[in-house]
């Protein structure tokens, strides 16, 4: 049988996180969540290979407050959601939010890590 080709997220925070994932098909641009996921766990979150090759990540800190940004812009919404386009995310009625990018390479199975600022400082 061939080998699983999933994206999974590991939350190696202290804390529970919502996580919203952006990302290009065939048909354009997608942003999807959100995913609640337990401090210490890891959840699959599509199966059957990475959509594309750059995945892009938003999520939030829901026990301590905080987030993992950056600076490509897509469309949120405060309840469970799947949008398509990131343009005129506000006149639209959703978020602006920033997402950070994630480089697959050629993997059609990847894991993103998530982890405390703390644990990220170079020592």
């Amino acid at each position: 049988a061939p080998a699983a080709a999933d994206l999974k997220v590991c939350n190696a925070s202290g804390a529970r996180i919502g996580l919203s994932l952006g990302y290009q098909d065939r048909d354009g641009w997608v942003t999807e969540g959100w995913w609640n996921i337990s401090s210490q766990s890891c959840e699959t979150l599509m199966k059957g290979g990475v959509p594309s090759r750059f995945i892009y990540v938003y999520a939030v800190d829901y026990d301590r407050g905080g987030e993992w940004a950056g600076t490509n812009y897509m469309c949120t919404q405060e309840k469970t959601f799947a949008i398509r386009g990131v343009q005129d995310c506000q006149r639209r009625g959703m978020k602006r939010t920033g997402f950070f990018e994630v480089d697959t390479g050629d993997a059609r199975d990847w894991t993103i890590r998530l982890t405390d600022p703390e644990d990220a400082k170079v020592r």
